[in-house]
C-alpha cells in the first residue's frame, strides 16, 4: 500500500526510536545503520548539531568526522515536520537535520518492518508499509 501525505503535517517516526547507530556509509548518498536493521538515506545536505557545534553533512564529502561521533549512539526521537523535515534526536543531546528540497528526493527512512517513507520533491512524503 503507498499513501502520499498530501496534508502538511508532523509524523512521528516511532520505528526508529531506541535503535543504536551501527555504521555510517558515505558515497552519492549518506546511509545511516541502524541497530534492528533499519536506515536513514540521506541525498541532500544535512545539518548535525551536537554539542561540539554545527557540523554540515553532506553526500559525497567526507562527512564522516562528524558522523563518527554518533556511532553507538540511540535515537530518542525522530520525526518527519509539516516542511518535509527530516529530524532525529539523539540520546547525546546531537540532532540531525535533513531539509526537504524543491527538485529531488532528499531522504528516505527504512524500517526493519518493511516500512519505508520518502521525501518527496517539495516535501511531500510517500508511505509504504
Amino acid at each position: 500500500m503507498v499513501s502520499v501525505m498530501a496534508e502538511r503535517r508532523p509524523r512521528q517516526l516511532d520505528a526508529l526510536t531506541g535503535r543504536k547507530l551501527e555504521y555510517v556509509r558515505l558515497d552519492s548518498t549518506v546511509v545511516l545503520g541502524l541497530s534492528g536493521g533499519g536506515q536513514i538515506v540521506i541525498e541532500t545536505p544535512a545539518l548535525l548539531v551536537s554539542p561540539d557545534g554545527p557540523f554540515a553533512v553532506l553526500p559525497g564529502v567526507t562527512s564522516s568526522d562528524a558522523l563518527a561521533t554518533l556511532l553507538g549512539d540511540a535515537v530518542t526521537s525522530a520525526r518527519a515536520r509539516e516542511t518535509g523535515e527530516l529530524e532525529i534526536t539523539f540520546a547525546s543531546g546531537a540532532r540531525l537535520l535533513v531539509g526537504a528540497d524543491d527538485d529531488y528526493e532528499s531522504w528516505a527512512v527504512i524500517g526493519p518492518t518493511g516500512l519505508l517513507i520518502v521525501c518527496l520533491a517539495g516535501g511531500e512524503l510517500a508511505v509504504w508499509g
